[in-house]
């Protein structure tokens, strides 16, 4: 599990400047992740590799390629391991949109405002992650940390399958039969196209799910998942799913190839051999 920790924190600086390009300040917001994606993607990575390595065994199937792989067996593990990212990264991702949505003067007017959101004015809510985490659960509860929960877990439970399973399959795909294991140049590339296919499908979610976490700071905007896309959907038409999509494509790509590669080449290295191996 320890080998993905390295590979996070190459991910969060790769893709950072790029995921605050929707809210401004582009490194804003950056020390809270950066200090939580080693332990957030040692699990989710850690989880993903010893569910697939169950089933393998409770299949009777130890003894075959550690190649070979079937589309049940990886798509179990995948969402397994959305479902606990969802756990960890709920908190991570609040906390992130909360002190980047600080970066940008707020735009709604004074109308239905908060008394204390007047009284600010657009000067910032929180001091800081600790600060904003203190915030939110004096005044919501820890329950407040889990703001968008519902919608992280649609974004993230398919959005995992979309992660792993082409990660897996191109890795395959591209490397000869003869290799022992994929090259490095296979892991990159496998994992940069695996991070803009699940991030640009995730797009319509991560939008709901940003806007839900966002909420509550200055306004109370939404009652909850259907409420928020119906009233986005409502004032903004259908391509406000899609905005970001190109951002999130873009980043997905050097980011998740920076996370696999660097999670791989970790790996070797701890083992001690010249091979890279797949999750």
């Amino acid at each position: 599990m320890g080998g993905s920790v390295p590979g996070g924190a190459a991910s969060i600086i790769v893709g950072h400047p790029l995921d605050t390009v929707k809210v401004f300040g582009f490194f804003k917001g950056m020390s809270f992740p950066l200090a939580s994606i080693a332990v957030y993607n040692s699990v989710v990575f850690g989880v993903f590799s010893n569910m697939q390595r169950f089933l393998s065994q409770h299949h009777a199937r130890e003894s075959e390629a550690s190649r070979s792989h079937t589309l049940s067996d990886l798509l179990l593990a995948s969402m397994v391991a959305g479902v606990v990212s969802v756990s960890l990264g709920t908190p991570v991702d609040l906390i992130k949109i909360r002190l980047q949505m600080q970066t940008q003067p707020f735009q709604e007017g004074n109308l239905g405002l908060k008394p204390r959101a007047v009284a600010l004015g657009v000067q910032p809510v929180y001091q800081g992650a600790v600060h904003c985490i203190a915030t939110i659960v004096r005044t919501e509860g820890l329950a407040g940390m889990y703001r968008g929960v519902g919608a992280m877990l649609l974004r993230d439970v398919p959005g995992y399958c979309l992660y792993f399973i082409p990660y897996v399959f191109l890795n395959d795909w591209i490397t000869p039969e003869a290799c022992a294991g994929p090259s490095p140049w296979a892991v990159w590339l496998a994992g940069g196209l695996a991070g803009a296919i699940s991030w640009g499908t995730a797009t319509p979610m991560d939008v709901v799910k940003s806007r839900l976490q966002a909420d509550g700071v200055y306004l109370n905007k939404y009652k909850g998942i259907l409420d928020c896309i119906s009233q986005s959907y409502r004032k903004e038409g259908l391509k406000v799913f899609f905005r970001g999509i190109t951002v999130n494509t873009v980043r997905g790509f050097p980011m998740s190839a920076a996370m696999f590669l660097g999670y791989e080449l970790s790996l070797q290295a701890l083992r001690g051999d010249h091979t890279v191996t797949s999750p």
